[in-house]
């Protein structure tokens, strides 16, 4: 047992020495001896890679329908009480020989070993170039034997792709597939959602979640049971995105008009009457900016000599200054957003690609497009909304897998429930990840990556320069023009031409600019894609014949073109500034090396990027380095300096998991009452009893009347009143006061007319049941003739109280921090103030549930509208349809 230790070790050593790779001997001794956490997941699931391997001869003999009629057996096991462990190893081995005969891809241990992981619930690290696209196809295929399965993506444009060419294996084993895309409309996503593996990004799968909930008809749902998701790219989806909750909105009626005027006011202001603080991303008017826009404000006869802009009658307006000013200094064109076809459309910030049909809330949107001069959209409220944490909570069982999520291990075991593992990868990673460079300025920097460049491309290595918006790569292009490199842009505004731009950005001497984009779930290829090369020739109008005759040929191309890059050094990534999260800087990274591939990375940053002047103090390094006489376009390379960048980074980090974490708590309250409105909802869908429901409601209603107006406590309360008569000791009688108000309450509820007269003699047990009975009857009658509108009325009046409720919760959540001044926790006082609105809404909606269905045959209750339920499936058709803002 030493010995063989000592081999391996000496084997290491050895290989070490010949690779020049940079890690620590004596921690790679310890941890084969004392095994890490990692590890010791890695031992536990291994087993099972072996014994699948073991089948593969047995498999490989198997005719192709002997193969399919695998997937009815395993059905037939689980039918008799096995469970989906029992039958994993068959089931991986099925899909592994299938991959091979349909795709002539067969799975590696570590992919494999990735696919065990990601059925058992984990979120799986596997590096750049491992193939997690078919890792997927081993634990979606054993878990959809038994209930659906969503693969979730980033983008439409990769749950496509990976639909069509995944889904072979699944579809050659006789399950269905489908995928969700933006333009499907409901029927043809609910047919996509019935097959056993649906691919989508989150977005749509959120989105589908909560519509679904909007719903006036159980036919009209789209989805099914949230069972099993399997998350690419989950750090960005689970920990990037989730301070960004989905939301469903309808349109206000408030004037776009006011946005306009709003924002030339507040381009009066100058600089002084504002302060900003980068790193918090605030803006706040100071007293000569308040003392000039009231100066304005009484020109203008809108505020009188004697007020102030924060007198209580101006709160709408501070707001709309407020969103306006925050348009004006904070969100900067081709960084926060872009403007396309007369629209103002949202960037990612993490992946530099365009939100379609997100909007920006609280009229912050409008304000954006005021300030751009383009048409201003209505300001939405919200209807219904739901974080990416709560969202994806919501299924039976979550697994995810990304190139950069062991560092986020933390955070997915609080907030998710789940462990965090990191498969091996199957060759060595060879590629070289430089040092960074650090200049001075933006123009120095900008001088040394255009001669990288050149000497890149002068012996054909390939460049992949990643910005960090779209205003930085507009302006590298417009340099690399002038001094003569051809290249490509691949940014949110190109983004239809990503597959073609990727598909060169392999080949000898390409120059890509790119912002985060191709960060993430971009394959690039050395020597060229060679199944873009056949599809170019299908649209130049061959025939599949003559595109197959041409195969051959574009491989040995291919394949030369690769041998050209491999000498060349591989790809070349160039970042050309730090990114705020150090996961996007290596995911950049990891386009390069990929499957053992020899590759590059090296950043250029400048103490002018933003990264470093926000957060890293860069007016200090800048009399620094001047002190000790740095030249001009020497780099900096002082350990100081990368510490700087790394401190950056980690404040960045820090403050977005607060960020991510105050969301989640309050998001907690939130969520506990979502569930209970969407679990009455779909009773309501159910149909089921749900006259008993309502009767529920008239019985809890009565109840609550007689007891509050029960004479034996009015008694208690108030003797000195002579609220109530007692002619003996076992007769007890209303008040006359308190029968009028008992009147006014039956009346205005269930629309019956009671004769007080006769109710003066009466006990208070004999008005009771009295009142009762005729309620009852009244009830039992409607039942009978309008029992066909009770399900609308219901579904109807929960929806309208909810969306008044977000309203409140909304305007509640971003006034509770003032109770902080009152030395009191903001937190607990908003769990206080919405479970009382909560209350509130629910005894509101059992009142005019009541009402509105007792008044069918009698008009509109007092007070209220008179609600045409014939109208009102049409009404929530369109509102279904509303646009989505984050």
């Amino acid at each position: 047992m030493k010995r063989k230790l000592v081999n391996s070790l000496n084997e290491d050593w050895q290989k070490m020495a010949v690779e020049g790779e940079k890690m620590d001997f004596f921690k790679k001794v310890i941890r084969k001896v004392i095994p890490d956490g990692n590890e010791k997941n890695l031992r536990k699931l291994r087993p099972f890679v072996a014994q699948v391997l073991e089948l593969e001869k047995e498999y490989a003999s198997l005719s192709h329908e002997q193969l399919k009629a695998k997937t009815f057996e395993f059905r037939e096991q689980l039918a008799s009480g096995k469970t989906l462990d029992d039958i994993l190893v068959p089931a991986f081995a099925t899909v592994r020989e299938a991959s091979d005969r349909v795709l002539g891809m067969k799975h590696f241990a570590e992919q494999i070993l990735g696919g065990i992981a990601l059925h058992k619930g984990m979120i799986a690290e596997m590096k750049t170039g491992e193939g997690k696209t078919l890792v997927a196809t081993l634990p979606s295929y054993l878990n959809a034997l038994a209930g659906p399965v969503h693969i979730v993506t980033v983008n439409d444009y990769l749950a496509k792709r990976d639909s069509d060419e995944m889904g072979q294996i699944h579809r050659f084993l006789g399950l269905t597939v489908g995928c969700i895309l933006e333009t499907l409309n409901d029927s043809q996503r609910k047919a996509v959602y019935a097959c056993d593996i649906v691919y989508s990004t989150n977005n749509q799968l959120g989105f589908d979640y909560l519509k679904d909930n909007m719903k006036y008809s159980k036919e009209e749902v789209c989805q099914r049971e949230l069972n099993y998701a399997i998350i690419d790219e989950a750090d960005s989806v689970l920990i990037d995105e989730a301070r960004t909750p989905l939301i469903i909105s309808g349109q206000s009626e408030r004037a776009s008009d006011t946005y306009a005027w709003v924002c030339s006011l507040v381009d009066s202001l100058e600089e002084g009457d504002w302060e900003k603080d980068e790193k918090m991303r605030t803006v706040t008017l100071t007293e000569t900016g308040i003392e000039r826009l009231e100066s304005f404000l009484r020109m203008e006869g809108m505020l009188a000599l004697n007020g102030t802009l924060y007198d209580v009658s101006n709160i709408e307006l501070v707001h709309s200054i407020n969103q306006a000013l925050k348009a004006k200094v904070l969100f900067r064109k081709d960084i926060d957003y872009m403007v396309k076809d007369d629209k103002v459309y949202i960037i990612d910030e993490f992946t530099g690609r365009i939100l379609d049909g997100r909007r920006y809330s609280d009229g912050l949107h409008q304000a954006i497009e005021a300030k751009e001069g383009v048409e201003i959209q209505m300001e939405n409220h919200t209807q219904a909304s739901i974080t990416f944490q709560k969202f994806f909570a919501l299924y039976n069982k979550i697994a995810g897998m990304s190139g950069t999520c062991m560092s986020e291990s933390e955070e997915f075991k609080e907030i998710y429930k789940v462990d965090t593992i990191v498969i091996p990868t199957h060759r060595p990673m060879i590629r070289k990840d430089l040092d960074d460079e650090v200049y001075r300025t933006f123009d120095e920097k900008f001088e040394v990556i255009l001669k990288e460049l050149q000497e890149a491309h002068a012996k054909q290595q390939p460049v992949l320069v990643i910005t960090g918006s779209i205003e930085a790569s507009e302006i590298f292009s417009n340099g690399f023009r002038a001094a003569g490199l051809r290249h490509q842009v691949l940014n949110a505004k190109y983004h239809k031409e990503e597959a073609e731009i990727i598909a060169d950005a392999g080949t000898p001497g390409a120059i890509t600019i790119a912002t985060n984009m191709a960060g993430r779930g971009t394959d690039i290829q050395l020597g060229g894609n060679l199944r873009m090369r056949l599809k170019r020739l299908k649209a130049q109008g061959m025939s599949d014949a003559e595109v197959e005759a041409r195969r051959s040929e574009i491989e040995k191309e291919i394949a030369r073109d690769r041998e050209i890059v491999m000498n060349a050094g591989g790809l070349y990534v160039l970042g050309t500034e730090r990114n705020e999260s150090r996961r996007v800087d290596d995911q950049a990274r990891g386009r390069s090396g990929r499957q053992g591939d020899v590759g590059k990375s090296k950043f250029f940053l400048s103490l002018e990027d933003s990264l470093i002047r926000i957060f890293g103090s860069s007016d200090k390094l800048d009399k620094w380095l001047l002190r000790f006489g740095l030249k001009q376009g020497e780099a900096i390379t002082h350990p100081y300096i990368s510490k700087a960048i790394a401190r950056a980074q980690h404040a960045v980090e820090a403050r977005n998991f607060d960020w991510r974490k105050n969301v989640f708590k309050y998001d907690q309250v939130l969520d506990e009452q979502r569930r209970m409105i969407y679990k009455y909802r779909n009773r309501f869908l159910d149909d089921m009893d749900i006259a008993k429901q309502m009767e529920s409601f008239v019985n809890y209603r009565l109840e609550s009347l007689f007891d509050f107006y029960n004479p034996l406590q009015t008694q208690a309360r108030s003797v000195q009143d002579k609220k109530y008569t007692q002619n003996s000791a076992d007769t007890i009688h209303y008040s006359h006061e308190d029968l009028i108000n008992i009147h006014q309450e039956v009346t205005r509820l269930f629309a019956i007319n009671i004769d007080l007269n006769n109710f003066d003699s009466m006990s208070h047990e004999v008005v009771n049941e009295t009142i009762t009975k005729a309620v009852k009857a009244k009830f039992n009658s409607l039942i009978e003739t309008q029992s066909v509108h009770l399900q609308i009325i219901l579904l109807k009046t929960i929806d309208d109280l909810w969306r008044d409720h977000l309203h409140m919760l909304d305007s509640l959540r971003q006034t509770v921090n003032l109770k902080a001044y009152a030395q009191k926790d903001p937190l607990n006082e908003y769990k206080k103030e919405a479970f009382n609105m909560f209350e509130t809404l629910l005894d509101t909606f059992r009142d005019n549930s009541i009402s509105f269905f007792f008044h069918l045959d009698s008009g509109a209750p007092e007070g209220g509208e008179h609600m045409d339920v014939s109208n009102v499936i049409d009404i929530t058709q369109d509102s279904s349809e509303i646009d989505s803002q984050n």
